[in-house]
């Protein structure tokens, strides 16, 4: 309906050029929206106003003009209204939106698919956390971002790849080993002052019990030997217990990347050397420095340390010259919020790399607030004291767990109540959009058996559904694929949920008002098919944020 109006809008300003009306100047894009409220109808445009700078005339002099050149052949609109300086509001009349559940039955399962991304390579890396100890729910709210980000991202016609990167390079891993080494000497009996510096975690303890089941006493006494082969084997015990609990949250990956394989062959060395070469990094003070500031950065930023080791930043150029060099056309990265003053210099690295400084995109991860019954969870990383993602899988279920960590915007802060994800009620986002589907399949099953199996479009009179109800749920439809596009531009998978729990309250306020199998066949027919296009696209959104749409509540 939207692509109807906008081609309305485009013959009304050829035909005023044509009639002298308007001077013929260059038609910018033009956009139409729907309004925030629905006195203001159904959809509305500016073009009135973007026009006024090419025209020199007052917007509103302009819309007048546009409205009344507009050919409506095909009966769509119902009246057409300017408001303020120069708005265009369109009213559509109510017999006219069935016509657009055609769309629901031609494509079924694809409904809401398109091909915006044309193929475009893409990468998104998200988690990413050190293989140091379990995922805690902080990991957790990025894992389903990052994941539900790529489902939409491939749903637009993006050729995507899910992403972690192992850091299991640096003084951090040397901890690990070490934590593992002190707490397995613990449990031969030694008198350890444990380092307040090293992971405090149960799991560490855990740990050194498998090794001495495993192992006995041969390293007791071989510190040399005992932390490299420590840090080895916790590493990937820890990586195997990360992959577990991430796939109980629904999050697979294409590839797990080792940072150890940017420094094979000395490969970080030669990079930075490459960039020296052309003129990006200089030597101060015994460090090694990249010029970010070349690129908009608040300062330069250093990449080899006094002391000759490379730091973070150096792996990460080298690692994002890696996902370039694979194809990938564009990267996203998912990041904790606390990573805010990190993006500058990523974005300047990428630049020096001769990319486009758009062909990396960040999106930021906020906090999460665990709460049980409105009360906060008390947590402690430090402490080694964490809710762990396995926790809150187990307890609560995949279903609610990521539903619940796309309820607000990525960069906001969530409060995520353990209870209220749990509860059978109309108070539980999840559940309320669930049992939306469940009802539908219901009536779908009551229907079939007294003889009205489910219909197609071309057994049904559209004209039948014009109520405002039955017209609100079909323009809430007729929103899908546009909302999904929409949240693919900006990376916001949280409108998906903001559009199916408004698309769910339509849907329980048409039935609490309306009978859809009644004495009347052709109605019951056509409400059959609104109610089984309204499952249909509460099945697709819920499979793009990788949550089931149960049949059975």
């Amino acid at each position: 309906m939207k692509e109807r109006v906008i081609k309305l809008l485009e013959k009304s300003i050829n035909s005023c050029v044509e009639k002298g009306l308007l001077k013929e100047a260059y038609i910018p894009f033009i956009e139409v929206e729907f309004p925030r409220e629905g006195s203001h109808g159904d959809y509305a445009s500016n073009i009135a106003m973007v026009l006024a700078s090419s025209q020199r005339e007052a917007p509103r002099k302009i819309a007048e003009r546009i409205v009344g050149n507009i050919d409506d052949g095909d009966g769509l609109l119902d009246k057409v209204e300017i408001a303020g300086p120069g708005f265009i509001n369109f009213f559509i009349k109510n017999n006219v939106w069935a016509v657009l559940l055609k769309e629901v039955d031609r494509y079924g399962d694809r409904y809401g698919e398109s091909n915006i991304g044309n193929g475009v390579k893409v990468q998104v890396e998200f988690v990413s956390a050190n293989p140091t100890g379990p995922l805690h729910i902080g990991h957790a709210r990025g894992a389903v971002i990052g994941d539900v980000i790529a489902n939409i991202l491939k749903t637009s016609g993006f050729s995507v790849s899910r992403e972690y990167y192992i850091n299991d390079a640096g003084n951090q891993m040397n901890m690990l080993g070490e934590s593992v080494y002190y707490r397995y000497l613990e449990l031969m009996g030694e008198d350890i002052v444990f380092p307040g510096n090293c992971y405090q975690g149960s799991y560490i303890t855990e740990l050194a019990h498998t090794i001495r089941e495993q192992f006995g006493d041969r390293f007791r006494s071989d510190r040399e030997t005992a932390i490299p082969f420590l840090t080895r084997y916790a590493a990937d015990f820890i990586l195997e217990g990360i992959k577990e609990d991430l796939e109980t949250l629904g999050v697979v990956f294409d590839r797990y990347f080792s940072e150890k394989e940017l420094y094979k062959d000395d490969g970080v060395s030669k990079i930075l050397q490459d960039l020296q070469k052309d003129g990006f990094i200089y030597k101060e003070a015994d460090a090694v420095w990249f010029k970010t500031t070349d690129f908009g950065d608040e300062k330069d930023r250093v990449v080899i340390r006094e002391n000759g080791e490379p730091t973070y930043f150096a792996a990460d150029i080298a690692y994002h010259l890696n996902k370039y060099s694979r194809g990938f056309d564009k990267v996203i990265n998912v990041w904790g919020a606390d990573h805010h003053g990190y993006i500058p210099r990523m974005q300047a690295a990428i630049q020096a790399l001769g990319r486009k400084k758009e062909d990396l995109e960040i999106v930021l991860v906020q906090l999460v607030n665990l709460l049980r019954n409105g009360v906060p969870v008390p947590m402690s990383t430090r402490a080694g004291e964490f809710v762990t993602i396995r926790e809150v899988t187990d307890e609560v279920g995949k279903d609610a767990a990521r539903y619940n960590f796309l309820m607000r915007r990525s960069n906001s802060h969530l409060d995520f109540d353990l209870e209220l994800a749990k509860a059978q009620s109309s108070e539980n986002p999840v559940y309320y959009v669930q049992y939306a589907h469940a009802r539908i399949s219901s009536i779908m099953r009551l229907a079939a058996e007294q003889g009205y199996p489910a219909p197609g479009y071309d057994e049904i009179r559209p004209d039948l559904l014009t109520t405002a109800e039955e017209c609100e749920l079909i323009k809430l439809i007729d929103k899908f694929r546009e909302m999904v596009e929409g949240s693919a531009k900006s990376l916001e998978p949280h409108r998906i949920p903001y559009y199916i729990n408004d698309l769910a309250s339509v849907f329980h306020s048409f039935y609490n008002k309306h009978k859809v199998i009644s004495d009347n066949v052709e109605l019951t027919k056509a409400r059959l098919f609104l109610i089984k296009s309204t499952g249909t696209v509460i099945k697709n959104a819920l499979r793009l944020l990788g949550v089931s749409a149960p049949e059975r509540m």
